[in-house]
């Protein structure tokens, strides 16, 4: 439930765009990796990603930037109700989102602060299986998935289905706040069309702005997209809101956090460490429009 999935319904970034006489694409891809193979291509020019794989597309090529932030929090540990404490998920099967994913590298992290062994494809004390959402869903109203650490509205959605809350990652880390949705582009794109990438951030600031004054209804035009887009069921008026709470839509990046996230990649063995990954945020046209804004401006990594 990204800050992105509705700006356009509000014409926000179409509006901004027509001034410099351009238009907007929209494109849905099914994993992170395919999203960043077309972005590194040159075929995608910017974003909405979370930090797993804008770490793994610095990672394979520098010619990425982090521009501004979007979604702060929204995910959570949720299991069966016979789960009651953290060793109890010894030999029990929980999925994320996919191998490598930022849920799925938040959850190792954390299995191996509670003392659990688990490799990083996800065999051990505690198998961690990678599958869609979707399927997670199916799979725990079957009971082939004890639980798992999934992004809202699909944490909202297994409790609504008996799941209890066991982890809500924002109580992982300081303040609560932790980047889960950024806006990446291609830095061809943004050296060739810095007036392009300034109209995407002109509409997001918008966005968020109207989010901020018109949550309840933010909410609703968001929920509307998520079925249009998936051409799934409605979501129901609890899980909506339930999911909502947990969301802080914002144009701060939270780097800190970021770096962090990497860090614990690293330390679970799911990649390789990466040189300079502080250097690929460029917030200085966020942060001029911010100013122009009289909004508060935002900060790259602290260190």
């Amino acid at each position: 439930m990204p800050a992105p999935s509705w700006p356009s319904t509000k014409g926000y970034f179409e509006d901004a765009l027509t001034d410099d006489n351009a238009s907007l694409t929209t494109l849905d891809f099914n994993s992170g990796s395919d999203t960043i193979d077309a972005l590194l291509a040159g075929d995608l020019n910017a974003t909405y990603i979370g930090p797993s794989p804008a770490i793994m597309a610095y990672a394979t090529s520098q010619n990425v930037s982090i521009v501004s932030g979007a979604t702060s929090g929204g995910a959570s540990l949720v299991v069966a109700s016979d789960i009651k404490t953290p060793a109890d998920l010894e030999g029990k099967t929980i999925a994320t989102p996919g191998q490598g994913n930022t849920q799925d590298v938040a959850f190792k992290y954390w299995l191996k602060q509670q003392g659990f062994d688990v490799t990083p494809d996800g065999q051990g004390d505690v198998t961690v299986l990678p599958q869609d959402n979707s399927d997670t869903v199916t799979q725990f109203k079957q009971g082939q998935v004890d639980g798992a650490w999934v992004p809202e509205p699909y944490a909202s959605i297994l409790v609504a289905d008996g799941a209890t809350r066991l982890v809500d990652e924002a109580s992982l880390w300081p303040k609560g706040q932790f980047v889960t949705t950024q806006l990446l582009v291609n830095n061809d794109f943004l050296a060739d069309h810095p007036d392009l990438v300034d109209d995407l951030l002109t509409g997001q600031i918008q966005a968020n702005d109207y989010i901020a004054k018109h949550s309840d209804d933010a909410k609703q035009i968001t929920a509307a997209q998520i079925q249009t887009i998936t051409g799934g069921d409605a979501i129901a008026a609890p899980v909506l809101d339930s999911a909502w709470t947990a969301l802080t839509f914002t144009n701060d990046p939270l780097a800190d956090t970021l770096l962090q996230s990497a860090a614990h990649a690293e330390d679970t063995g799911l990649i390789e460490p990466v040189d300079g990954l502080d250097k690929i945020y460029d917030l200085d046209p966020v942060n001029k429009l911010l100013a122009d804004a009289g909004e508060p401006t935002v900060s790259g990594p602290s260190s």
